[in-house]
């Protein structure tokens, strides 16, 4: 193992004061301090030009600058004046209560200011965490590490999420090591570092309610509050008052979700942000083919967490949220109104994000079932969610484009109820909402085959084709000849994108 650099450098966190720790303040029960163990012979593979550029940090040209990246963000050199964090929070997992969890594989840094608040949704701070660096307190039966498919796997859908304009956290690099670890098989060992303004989710608040220590609990709100919702303190119940804007927050995230085609895979409690952000990317997945019941988790036997179950499950991490913060807040039944406010939120969101990608104006009785008997047309000839959606836009004038034509083929029937459906699409879509649509669906996604192909080079010591699938992802939106290929679906042969935990 390596050995931890304890020294205090000139050039303090890359170039930058090391990060402050404002958690601290809350109290030693919400965190355990303790150095990362590090990796041997880190070397830097990725890193995002645009995270970087939100903490103002320098972009590691020379080569001394990339070792240094290397040894910072391997948990091998650390502050000696403030040891990073592993914070203890709690969840159900699959909806049964797991108890105390906590950062198993995480370590926080700390917070930098963003030097533009205005990048960062208008969050003063982010928070800066290495995930894969070493075993903490609450790593139960786990090794604290990460291996270099799951962390590229999180670096490439960090990024991309980000440029497809979902709430989500940030991947700043990408440190791998020699050091073998052991998953279904051994592999080599990385660590990724995350930038969000904060990594609190409903599981930090869960922990302190089911384990009785109210006290706590209520620090932990006051500190949420005048941190990230500072109206919520003039409300005449301020609790009650964050509960409801973290419910219309996941309403959005999770339409968001669908309408690109996400599926997160693992939403239990201690995955929900309070931000309402995305975050930990285990076993996701994009949709290729449309099946409403896709989940790419092995773990996922029932399809807890499919597509099309993702508000379901959200909605359920709600209550839990909102039986975690009911000794703080005066009145069941207002609990319940402020839960029970999701299905409407989330309906609301979903039906205004459909509109757009379909190119529709104003809501109507007659858009909503123009909307509903395209998805059942997607699902009925398992048509591709990006290209059907992108290519759509194309058949405005009349005319019918071959890459839509070819998502209706192969199913019987399905060519002549897309061209029926074609009618009335045009008779009710608008000029001006047509013109939008390239910009709301994506030509390009972090599809399960363009993220394995690069993940098996990496393995290889090639990263070449990573690096050219997020160069590819930052514009999403924009059609590229350069980038064609990335907009393709898999080929035939291609396996599906089943992942466990680990991946």
């Amino acid at each position: 193992m390596p050995r931890m650099d304890m020294r205090r450098h000139p050039q303090g966190f890359a170039g930058l004061p090391w990060p402050r720790q404002p958690l601290r303040e809350l109290g030693p029960e919400f965190y355990s301090e303790l150095a990362p163990q590090g990796l041997p012979q880190p070397e830097l593979r990725l890193y995002s030009e645009d995270a970087a550029r939100l903490l103002g940090l320098a972009l590691p040209a020379a080569p001394q600058q990339r070792a240094d990246w290397a040894e910072l963000f391997s948990g091998n050199r650390v502050d000696p004046g403030q040891l990073p964090l592993a914070t203890v929070y709690a969840g159900h997992q699959f909806g049964n209560w797991a108890g105390q969890l906590g950062d198993g594989r995480a370590h926080l840094l700390g917070e930098l200011a963003a030097p533009d608040a205005a990048q960062n949704g208008g969050h003063a701070c982010w928070e800066v965490q290495l995930k894969g660096a070493g075993r903490t307190p609450y790593s139960r039966f786990g090794d604290g590490r990460a291996v270099l498919r799951s962390s590229l796997r999180e670096f490439l859908a960090s990024e991309a999420m980000w440029h497809l304009g979902v709430p989500t956290t940030r991947a700043l690099c990408l440190v791998d090591s020699p050091l073998p670890v052991r998953r279904e098989r051994l592999e080599r060992a990385a660590v990724v570092t995350r930038l969000a303004p904060s990594f609190v989710r409903i599981g930090h608040f869960e922990h302190f309610s089911h384990s009785g220590q109210h006290a706590a609990l209520r620090r932990l709100l006051d500190a949420w509050i005048a941190r990230f919702e500072p109206d919520c303190t003039h409300a005449a119940d301020p609790a009650l008052a964050l509960l409801q804007r973290v419910v219309q927050r996941s309403a959005e995230l999770v339409a968001h979700w669908l309408a690109v085609g996400f599926v997160h895979g693992v939403l239990n409690t201690d995955n929900l942000s309070m931000l309402g952000w995305t975050l930990d990317y285990g076993p996701f997945g994009f949709l290729d083919a449309f099946d409403p019941d896709y989940t790419p988790n092995t773990s996922d036997t029932a399809g807890r967490y499919s597509w099309g179950r993702q508000p379901a499950a959200v909605h359920w991490g709600l209550y839990a949220l909102a039986a975690a913060l009911k000794p703080l807040i005066d009145g069941t039944q207002a609990i319940e109104d402020a839960v029970q406010a999701f299905p409407a939120a989330f309906d609301a969101a979903w039906r205004a994000r459909l509109r757009a990608k379909l190119g529709l104006g104003a809501q109507s009785a007659a858009a909503d079932a123009l909307a509903r008997d395209w998805l059942a047309l997607l699902q009925r000839a398992r048509a591709d969610w990006t290209l059907s959606f992108r290519h759509l836009h194309d058949a405005a004038d009349g005319t019918l484009p071959p890459q839509l034509a070819a998502q209706f083929d192969a199913e019987a029937g399905c060519a002549e109820a897309l061209h029926a459906w074609l009618q009335r699409w045009r008779a009710l879509s608008s000029a001006a909402a047509r013109a939008a649509m390239p910009t709301v669906n994506p030509h390009r996604v972090l599809r399960h085959h363009l993220a394995q192909q690069a993940i098996d080079a990496a393995e290889h010591g090639d990263f070449g084709p990573a690096q050219a699938l997020h160069e590819a992802l930052r514009e999403p939106y924009r059609e590229s000849a350069a980038h064609a290929a990335f907009a393709l679906p898999p080929p035939p042969d291609a396996p599906p994108a089943c992942l466990s935990c680990s991946s």
